[in-house]
């Protein structure tokens, strides 16, 4: 049994609060921090009948020596870091000066530069290794699971992978005429900036939201899904060894892309600062303001989502097609957790790639992505934890 530290209180944090309390033979005592210490202590009352003991404090995570500050008093074996993307350095510098593993679910980015890289958090590898620290870095779904996916994939059915088309839909429906179902800086900044994907070594860019394909998701229908940029990309066309191409793609509503088109004419979705009645302020920060908070959104949303992976490739030397995915219920997410499946699917993942790093079956010195480790725990557990993925194996092909 051990110690962690979960640092943020999002949605995706009241998940993982909540599937680490189910856990207690793993997760014996909990640290929730944030800035805000009202939200880490609500998310603790809403916890009920668990071993695990869980307490809260207050931190800034942009600030490494409070951080540091905490760690040393809590002592956990692990932090777990869902708090913003922004925050990911802060974060893993603390970790580094208090000898504590790490594990978060979303990339760095700097705040003034709309980019998803991994390339910041890459150079920290020698940094871990020279520690005999672990770092695993993307442990949610997409990016996180996704990279499972795929890896467990090469493992057991390709001896060649040669194309990955990752599908992520949400048919759920909150019942707002807009509102973002994470973070809303990160969504729009993420739809908004140019699209790429990689194909025969390079990275081809494409405009916003230029390429549109119809699929039929299970459970969920038919639904128009977009090409986007997504950082998962980074780390499977490198650790995915000989893939040819990968896009990712994700369903928006005619109606998002309506009102996503109106604010970015309008310079809403700016990340520029403008000086109002003397103030510099980002219009997107101020939007984000004015939009339904996404934690608010779970006893409202109906639906279900679905996520995977189609693979593409050779095994004995016959043409081979995969398709994994899981399918997950808004209301369902709701009722266990108190949060919607968008946090769910991120938040489970980030308890299961925990898990792992605890009990020794991702433990190695470094930084890593999710798909370099063994994913047949990770795997398994996903069946057991409130995810359970399903195969086809004769998908059809976004072309």
């Amino acid at each position: 049994m051990a110690k962690v530290m979960i640092i943020g209180a999002g949605g995706v944090s009241n998940v993982v609060v909540h599937k680490c309390a189910q856990n207690a033979d793993v997760f014996e005592e909990i640290l929730l921090a944030s800035r805000t210490k009202s939200k880490c202590d609500a998310i603790k009352e809403s916890v009920k009948n668990t071993k695990s003991k869980i307490t809260t404090a207050q931190v800034n995570a942009d600030n490494t020596e409070e951080l540091v500050k905490l760690i040393n008093e809590f002592k956990p074996e692990l932090v777990i870091n869902v708090a913003l993307p922004y925050q990911d350095l802060t974060i893993m510098d603390a970790c580094l000066e208090t000898g504590v593993h790490y594990l978060d679910t979303a990339n760095y980015e700097p705040p003034e530069v709309p980019k998803f890289e991994y390339k910041w958090q890459w150079a920290y590898k020698e940094k871990f290794e020279k520690a005999g620290l672990t770092a695993v870095l993307g442990s949610g779904f997409d990016p996180g699971v996704t990279g499972v996916f795929c890896a467990y994939a090469q493992k057991h059915y390709f001896d060649e992978i040669d194309y990955i088309d990752i599908l992520d839909a949400n048919g759920g429906d909150h019942g707002y005429p807009f509102a973002t179902n994470f973070n809303p800086e990160i969504n729009i900044r993420e739809i908004t900036a140019n699209g790429r994907y990689y194909k025969n070594g390079e990275w081809l860019e494409t405009q916003p939201l230029e390429f549109k394909r119809e699929f039929t998701f299970d459970q969920i229908g038919e639904k128009d899904m977009y090409l986007l940029y997504h950082e998962e990309l980074e780390s499977l066309s490198k650790n995915i060894e000989g893939v040819k191409q990968i896009r990712f793609w994700m369903t928006f509503s005619q109606n998002y892309i309506n009102h996503l088109t109106v604010l970015q004419n309008v310079g809403m979705t700016s990340i520029e600062p403008i000086n109002f009645e003397g103030k510099m302020i980002q219009p997107l920060q101020f939007l984000k303001a004015v939009l339904p908070d996404p934690a608010s959104l779970g006893p409202r949303t109906k639906g279900k989502t679905n996520i995977g992976c189609i693979i593409r490739g050779r095994k004995d030397g016959q043409e081979k097609k995969y398709y994994v995915y899981n399918v997950c219920d808004h209301q369902e997410a709701y009722s266990e957790v108190g949060s919607q499946a968008i946090s769910y699917t991120t938040g489970v993942p980030a308890m299961i790639g925990a898990m792992m790093i605890l009990k020794g079956l991702w433990k190695k010195p470094g930084v890593y992505n999710v798909e370099e480790f063994d994913p047949d725990p990770f795997m398994d557990e996903l069946n057991k934890q409130g995810l359970p993925w399903q195969v086809d194996f004769s998908p059809v092909i976004p072309e």
